[in-house]
């Protein structure tokens, strides 16, 4: 059921912007009067292979466009009169130009039509920005309230890094900082010379964070497995049939000690129960003004049995935006996403990360989405996706749209056209390029589910 809902949103939003990006090619032709023969969402026809396979699951015919869905649930395309794409229809080129044709109107007419799915995703991708900026601001864990309450627990990546449970924190890269989420942002990852600073035992200390370090957050456990919050060990949650439940523990209750250790935080009681078998354990439990004391039999056990209550809502930092503050804030948000994928190209082009370790296909982006169904999530990965989205269309890679922009930049440059041989040739070397790289990206995204690497 979880695999469900994350490829069902993963699909939804895909197809949103899949649709949305064919539309910017699709109304910037029509305005200025070239032809559109097809808008299809997912292709009709086994990509890049067009006379394989051809047909499709809905279609319609309205004025001269057919509109459709495909069956190859990869893209989406729309086919424009006068111009060789990904339907590779060459014998329609043979006839003389047409008015209403793609090749017959002048370089800077086709480069916007080239540039219009970039165009409208940007678009698409900033309003989406705006839009949670406005409606949602901003909620998070304040970097103070960490530190006060007993500073990070540090988990088993954190721990690699060199941090520290109960290291609180001071700044990062020198700066003064205010989300803790603000440890994982990208833009702090990919960061040349990205360091923490830490106090621990009244002394500060460096952490430094290496180039290659944001390669541990494609994995499927590292959100779980880096630094959160250091939680009090108060009973929030009891499992069925567990030890907790056989000895009536309760809502509220706050652990106190642990095999004689005296305790406060979950990651104290989860470190002193996992430390070895044990046939017998004896714990005490602050209820109210009552101190409880348990001495049970704990063969065959691995855990008490209970959850510690959460962070509670005063906890949070709430931040609301006016309408002019989230057109600033959010436009900056999304632009922002495109600087991290230029610090990560420049990355994996120097070597820094490795381009296999930090790919992510389908079922990396499923996963991102969550386990259930969550609009803020999914709005939030539905704008950050379409400007990714934008950013590899404008890759100058033949079959791409930066491909195609290339080419008229040229034209414009030189005034002559690329001749059809050179542009035929190129655009099936792009698509060959781009089928294995789709197949290396599913190999890629299947070897991490099985080796979680």
């Amino acid at each position: 059921m979880e695999g469900m809902i994350m490829t069902a949103q993963l699909l939804l939003s895909l197809s949103i912007l899949i649709v949305v990006h064919e539309w910017g090619h699709f109304i910037t032709a029509r305005t200025f009067g070239i032809r559109v023969e097809k808008f299809y969402l997912f292709f009709d026809f086994l990509f890049p292979m067009a006379n394989v396979m051809n047909f499709s699951l809905l279609k319609i015919k309205k004025g001269d466009t057919e509109y459709g869905i495909g069956w190859f649930p990869l893209g989406g395309y729309v086919k424009i009169a006068g111009m060789v794409d990904e339907s590779m229809d060459k014998e329609a080129m043979k006839a003389p130009a047409q008015p209403w044709e793609f090749r017959s109107k002048r370089p800077w007419q086709r480069l916007i039509v080239m540039l219009g799915g970039i165009i409208v995703n940007v678009i698409v991708g900033v309003i989406i920005f705006i839009g949670l900026t406005f409606f949602l601001g901003d909620t998070y864990i304040p970097k103070n309230y960490v530190n006060a309450h007993g500073g990070i627990y540090a988990l088993e990546l954190a721990e690699e890094l060199g941090l520290k449970t109960g290291d609180q924190l001071v700044n990062i890269n020198g700066k003064d900082f205010d989300d803790f989420q603000d440890l994982v942002k990208p833009d702090v990852l990919l960061s040349q010379s990205s360091y923490y600073t830490i106090l621990r035992d009244g002394q500060e200390v460096k952490i430094e964070i290496p180039g290659n370090f944001i390669e541990n957050f494609n994995k499927k456990s590292a959100a779980t497995s880096f630094v959160s919050p250091r939680i009090s060990a108060v009973v929030g949650y009891i499992s069925e049939k567990s030890l907790a439940e056989q000895v009536g523990l309760q809502i509220g209750d706050a652990v106190v000690e642990i095999e004689g250790q005296p305790v406060m935080y979950q990651d104290e009681v989860q470190k002193i129960v996992k430390s070895g078998p044990r046939d017998s354990i004896s714990f005490k439990v602050q209820r109210g003004e009552k101190l409880l004391a348990f001495h049970e039999d704990f063969k065959g056990r691995e855990l008490i049995g209970f959850a510690p209550q959460g962070l509670d809502k005063k906890d949070l930092a709430y931040i609301q935006y006016g309408a002019g503050e989230s057109i600033v804030l959010g436009t900056q948000r999304a632009f922002a996403v495109i600087f991290v994928q230029l610090k990560a190209f420049k990355k994996i082009f120097t070597g820094e990360i490795s381009f296999k370790k930090s790919l992510s296909g389908p079922i990396g982006m499923a996963q991102a989405f969550g386990s259930d169904w969550d609009w803020e999530r999914f709005w939030r990965m539905t704008g950050l996706l379409s400007m990714v989205l934008a950013f590899m269309n404008l890759l100058p890679i033949p079959g791409l749209d930066g491909g195609y922009v290339v080419f008229l930049l040229y034209e414009m440059v030189s005034g002559r056209e690329p001749s059809e041989k050179v542009f035929e040739t190129a655009l099936k070397i792009g698509m060959a390029i781009l089928l294995v790289l789709m197949v290396f990206v599913f190999y890629n995204d299947i070897a991490k589910v099985f080796t979680g690497n």
